[in-house]
């Protein structure tokens, strides 16, 4: 494929929300007969699925508290649902489990969960919460429970895989995507701030618009655009608070049990729901009972045959540093840096034997080895998709990204033209408005 010199879309990152923009839009356009999808670029400065999203958990879920979330959610599962043998979906549903102190937050996610017509089903109270659970796991033993939202919609997806499927349909809609090939600056008009071309290391693409679906490397291309590293939050009683730093990375702690998947079916044989737990109940050390944490604590965690074990995480933890001292590359398996640890490692394995008792001595199987990446945050850990110097539309997922698969729909409607109502509540002036989302009890940043 020729190096192309010039293009109407120049779409960044060949990841979940490249590729589903660069579909979308392509498909988009034509349906509306009003130009050629063969305008389309996709380049990453490395492969397809290369970075964040090839390496995800590939949950998906809807237990947000944040009602914005929680219907941007509803959408992307549709989209999910639409092609899972393409994208590799597993629709086996979603449980968040969780403790007295999370009972309200839990109740109200749930009640606007019926109010969409997303289905799941709501236990209250410890005696029913631990007879619901052992009445699917029946070695289920985790402590101080006191409700369990079972949602029967979402699932996950096998990372790399769904975004080759996502790629192919790409592709077959005419995007060209161009892999090894590194952003190295922006062209700009000379009356405006609007980007004119995007310049690389095989050469500059002349373009009309920009989208820059980067995942944790939308710092780099924030800074490219002169964007501010400092902004002004309005809290939720009107006081302004200044000098903010608008990113923030975290490190995302995931592992794998080395067990045969089957070992975690369910009482009739089948495979469970994804399981988070939400606890704060002392967690105490599955090899010599000594005390990990009397301070909340929570994991998630499914039978996954792509990654041939039990796989999940815990909560991840903030890093240290300012966002400009944080270095993303080498990202994933290959950073020097960003590793779990043997301390993840026993306290991920402890949490999964004080849930059910069939993991008890099963830390031995644990896969030692390189695993995790890094998150970059907004300032309120939510997303924003909006568009920035006239012509460049960023979508900062702040790691909420490989679940939003329906982003790019509406991404790709923002570009022709059409607002929509979905996007709104993840505009960046919301920080200077005050328009912040909702924070609920959860020890995820995310959730």
């Amino acid at each position: 494929m020729a190096f192309p010199t010039k293009a109407k879309y120049v779409i960044i990152g060949a990841g979940i929300h490249g590729l589903s923009t660069a579909w979308h839009l392509a498909e988009k356009i034509k349906k509306n007969g009003n130009g050629s999808n063969n305008d389309i670029v996709v380049i990453d400065k490395g492969g397809i699925a290369s970075g964040a999203s090839g390496i995800a958990c590939g949950v998906v879920r809807n237990n947000y508290f944040q009602p914005a979330m929680r219907e941007l959610m509803a959408h992307s599962v549709k989209v999910w649902e639409s092609d899972p043998k393409t994208f590799h979906y597993h629709q086996i549903g979603y449980m968040q489990i969780s403790p007295e102190s999370m009972r309200k937050d839990v109740t109200s996610i749930y009640e606007q969960q019926k109010a969409i017509g997303y289905e799941s089903t709501f236990i209250e109270g410890e005696k029913d919460s631990m007879k619901y659970m052992k009445g699917m796991l029946d070695d289920w033993q985790a402590k101080d429970i006191t409700s369990v939202l079972h949602e029967k919609r979402g699932g996950y997806a096998n990372n790399t895989a769904a975004i080759y499927g996502l790629a192919d349909k790409a592709e077959a809609a005419g995007v060209k995507i161009i892999t090894g090939t590194k952003v190295t600056g922006f062209k700009r008009g000379s009356n405006s701030k609007a980007v004119t071309g995007v310049e690389t290391s095989k050469g500059t693409i002349d373009c009309e618009q920009v989208v820059v679906g980067a995942g944790p490397w939308v710092k780099t291309f924030w800074d490219m655009l002169d964007l501010p590293n400092k902004i002004t939050i309005k809290d939720k009683n009107g006081i302004l608070h200044k000098d903010n730093p608008m990113w923030i990375y975290w490190f995302l702690t995931e592992g794998v049990l080395g067990v045969d998947p089957n070992f975690q079916k369910t009482n009739d044989g089948k495979m469970p729901p994804v399981i988070h737990v939400d606890s704060d109940a002392p967690l105490h050390s599955c090899e010599d009972g000594s005390l990990i944490t009397d301070k909340m604590w929570g994991i998630y965690y499914k039978p996954d045959f792509n990654f041939n074990g039990i796989q999940g995480g815990a909560s991840p933890y903030k890093v240290n540093k300012s966002a400009n001292e944080v270095n993303v590359d080498p990202y994933g398996i290959d950073s020097p840096e960003f590793q779990t640890t043997d301390e993840f490692a026993h306290m991920w394995c402890s949490a999964l034997a004080h849930c059910q008792k069939r993991f008890e001595g099963q830390i031995k199987n644990y896969h030692a080895g390189p695993s995790g990446g890094l998150g970059c945050f907004t300032p309120d850990a939510f997303p924003i998709f909006d568009r920035f110097c006239e012509n460049v539309y960023i979508i900062a997922d702040s790691n909420h990204g490989y679940k939003m698969l329906g982003v790019g729909e509406l991404v790709a409607d923002e570009m022709l033209g059409k607002e929509r109502d979905l996007l709104k509540p993840f505009r960046f002036n919301r920080y200077e408005k005050g328009k912040l989302h909702p924070t609920s009890s959860s020890p995820f940043p995310w959730s």
